[in-house]
This record gives structure tokens, sequence and C-alpha cells, in this order.
């Protein structure tokens, strides 16, 4: 069985909450999870040297991540994001500027795992700085054998049509929830019709495969071949932090493997609806779940 190696590229952060801070991060949540799931997560990223940077390395190793590509910045600080979760459990963030991960650069070492790479998956968020978007854009030009997945987790202001329509013009898949797709529709002038807003997206970006998801109501995956539309799986919510994150590495190591549309969509809903009633985005994993 192959054992498949998927980046998650970009921030790593804390998530502070009001009573306690949890590390996070989409492309660190989406590498612990590919790992959880029977893969190879590799976060790329970058953290301050600070006590906060020491702590998020050191719990990225106790949970069996490799750090070696994570850098470490001695001028910025590790990234925080003040987590704020309602009565629901879902969460919304606010995000401080000028943090290492603005400062991504690529290395050797960054570059050889692009090359050797069967997945990378990036987002919007890391690409607020022009440093870092360039990082990205670089590691993206490398990783040429690999499966591109835009996860694009649109996060306060730090987005824009420049940034999305190049980022889907990179990208092999897209993942994007409802929430997002509202934005991207009244930005793109997609249709109404939010099955026929992906599809629209697929078609204009060739897109091997768009993804919705839509929380308790499920998630409509769309590739060339067909569509898989499923509903939600009903869980008790302890919070929605990194539940997107384990439905993406679901997602991707299920299609690298050749799974159905519905074999994927249904083995990323369980996924997701595990870690939804888990505190934190790095739960382990029950084995019924791992894919590999």
């Amino acid at each position: 069985m192959k054992h498949f190696l998927a980046i998650g590229l970009g921030e790593i952060l804390w998530d502070v909450l009001p009573d306690t801070r949890l590390l996070g991060g989409a492309p660190a949540n989406f590498a612990y999870q590919v790992n959880a799931l029977g893969g190879a997560g590799v976060p790329v990223s970058r953290l301050g040297d600070d006590a906060l940077g020491r702590e998020a390395l050191s719990i990225l190793v106790a949970k069996g991540v490799i750090v070696d590509a994570v850098a470490v910045d001695p001028e910025h600080p590790t990234g925080t994001v003040d987590a704020l979760v309602d009565d629901k459990g879902v969460a919304t963030y606010v995000f401080p500027d000028d943090v290492a991960w603005d400062f991504m650069g690529m290395d050797d070492l960054a570059l050889s795992l692009a090359a050797k790479a069967d997945a990378v998956c990036f987002g919007t968020l890391a690409q607020r700085s022009a440093t870092s978007r360039s990082a990205v854009q670089t590691f993206l030009d490398a990783a040429q054998g690999a499966l591109k997945v835009y996860d694009i987790n649109l996060r306060q202001h730090f987005y824009s049509r420049e940034i999305i329509e190049s980022s889907l013009g990179l990208a092999d898949v897209l993942k994007i929830n409802d929430d997002e797709l509202s934005l991207v529709a009244e930005m793109f002038a997609l249709p109404a019709d939010e099955q026929d807003a992906l599809a629209a997206l697929r078609e204009t970006y060739d897109l091997r495969l768009a993804v919705l998801t839509r929380g308790e109501k499920g998630s409509l995956l769309l590739s060339r071949e067909g569509v898989s539309d499923l509903p939600g799986q009903p869980t008790r919510v302890v919070d929605t932090i990194g539940a997107g994150d384990a439905f993406t590495a679901a997602l991707v190591l299920g299609y690298l493997s050749g799974w159905s549309l519905d074999a994927i969509n249904r083995r990323a809903t369980d996924v997701a609806a595990f870690v939804c009633g888990q505190p934190g985005a790095m739960p382990e994993m029950p084995e019924n779940l791992r894919i590999l």
C-alpha cells in the first residue's frame, strides 16, 4: 500500500480561546490529520524563536508530526489567533499581523519535499503577505507531480479576488464551505444555486474536483465524471476547530487511493464529525476511520 506524502503549506498558530489555547492553523491540522488517517503529513511553515514556537514544535513532535520543514524566525513572533466559540460550538477568528508565518521562505529541504509530494494543501490566509505568497507559489511550482488542493479558508479581510483567482489557477482541487461560496459567488458573479456555482468554478478553472462543505447539511463533491451529495453526520459538537481540515485530509487520501466520490465523501464526513465531537483540532483518530 502506498504511503502518500501530503504537505500542509502555510500558517501554524495558536488558537487562543477564552479559557485555554490550542495549537492549530489549517496546514498543521491537515498534516496531523493525514498522519492520523494513515498517510505521511508534513507541515511547511514558520514559527517564532520564542516560547510559543518551541511549545508548538514540542507538541507536533509528540504527536508524531515531522517538523524538519518548519523554519524558526529570530525576528517575528509565533502566530496567534483569538478564536471565539459561540453557543453552537462554531469558531470565528481574529488574526494579528506580522507574525512568523507571514515571512515564510523556501529552502532546499522544503523544495525537496515539494518534489516528492503526492499532495499539497494550501489556503488563502498564508498568502496575506507578499513574502509568504511568493513562498507558497514557489513551493507549488516545485511540486510538479502533486495533487494541489486549495482549501480556500477565507478569514477576516485577508483575501482578494486576485489571490483567489491565482490560487484557483494553481489548483487541481477546490474545497470551500457554504459561507465562503456565498462570498466567492458574489465576487465572481456565479449562479445563485450552490451546485451550479460550484460547477462553474470547476469548469472555469479546469479543476479535477470541487468540494462544498455545508456543516450539518452535508457535503457536495463534483468531478469531471460525477457528483456526490451526502447529508451530514449527526454529532454532539464540542467545537468545529479543525473539522474542515480533517475533512480535507480524508478527502485527499481517499482521492489518491482511487476511491469513488461517495466513498470519499462518506469517510471525510465521518472524520469531520468525529473531530467536531472532540476538543481542539488534533484528537487521536479511531482505528476504524483510518484510510491507509
